[in-house]
């Protein structure tokens, strides 16, 4: 998962430097949801892990 939110982070900058703007967006926008959502399972599993 963290590493779909690097990929997608890489072709923002990418897009961004090469003028492409909604390409860019849309990449940013994709990177921010796979990085929270890496964040939120990683607590999950840190509680799950502790409880068990």
């Amino acid at each position: 998962m963290l590493s779909y939110a690097i990929t997608f982070l890489l072709i923002a900058l990418i897009a961004g430097i090469l003028g492409f703007g909604v390409i860019a967006g849309t990449a940013a926008l994709i990177a921010k949801i796979c990085f929270i959502l890496f964040l939120f399972l990683f607590v999950v599993t840190l509680f799950r892990g502790k409880q068990a």
